[in-house]
């Protein structure tokens, strides 16, 4: 489908999904978060995508909200934005096939929370990520409350959204925001060759994987425990299961099919 606000194409079993808004630093709008959520879905039911690219043109990842926009909503459109961003940016982070973030630039607000809800964040070295909301006397809403604490923990996490300020791609390595940093002109082809080392193992055990996580997150540990042997019992009885045992034993590289 033709989209406006991003740029999308499929190659050797990988979506790039590109927000292409360079003169707005990529700003999000209500049309950037509608096509993000067309592309990921696009993405999600391609049977040739296995794994999904997610970065910005020019100097920006996503550099936040477009606040010419955002000045004009009151308290119950915003509340309607934040929901609707919130539904997009869970459908990256809910994904069967793995989400990594290619972070060109800056990562700053809503950028920073695209990026978190995706699976792997690889950074540039001139990448920059921020939650500063509260100096326009706002809170993230796009889930940056609730995925920050939970990526670098809560007192990390309290000093970048209280203060508003803004890190280094070496400082989120730190931290463990980003998994990654690695120089400019190597961001995608670190960010490729993450996702096909990914893509190479059972599509199936990734799925489950990405699931397992994502649930059990929200779980007590003995109902995650759970969660998790069911999974295993499930994969046990797949056809992927035993190609990559038998290749294991066989010393040679598995040929899954997703069955």
């Amino acid at each position: 489908m033709p989209y406006e606000t991003i740029n999308y194409s499929v190659a050797d079993r990988i979506a790039t999904i590109t927000v292409n808004r360079p003169d707005k630093l990529n700003a999000l709008n209500d049309r950037v978060i509608a096509e993000l959520g067309n592309a990921i879905e696009s993405a999600r039911e391609d049977a040739d995508v296995g794994g999904i690219i997610l970065t910005g043109a020019g100097r920006a990842f996503v550099a936040g909200a477009d606040i010419s926009e955002l000045k004009n909503h009151g308290a119950v459109s915003a509340k309607a934005l934040a929901q609707r961003g919130q539904a997009v940016f869970r459908r990256y982070e809910t994904s069967p096939k793995p989400t990594v973030a290619a972070v060109n630039g800056f990562a700053l607000g809503g950028g920073c929370e695209l990026a978190m809800a995706c699976h792997i964040r690889i950074a540039s070295e001139a990448a920059k990520f921020g939650q500063p909301e509260v100096r326009l006397g706002l809170i993230p809403g796009y889930g940056g409350t609730q995925r920050l604490p939970r990526l670098i923990g809560k007192g990390r996490a309290f000093q970048l959204l209280l203060t508003g300020e803004t890190i280094d791609a070496s400082e989120a390595y730190r931290i463990g925001l980003a998994n990654r940093v690695v120089p400019a002109n190597e961001l995608m082809a670190a960010a490729t060759t993450m996702l096909h080392t990914i893509l190479a193992n059972g599509p199936l055990a990734v799925a489950y994987c990405i699931e397992s996580v994502n649930r059990g997150c929200d779980l007590t540990l003995d109902e995650a425990l759970t969660l998790e042997a069911t999974a295993f019992g499930l994969l046990a009885a797949t056809d992927d299961k035993r190609e990559g045992t038998q290749a294991f034993l066989e010393k040679r590289p598995p040929r899954f099919t997703g069955a």
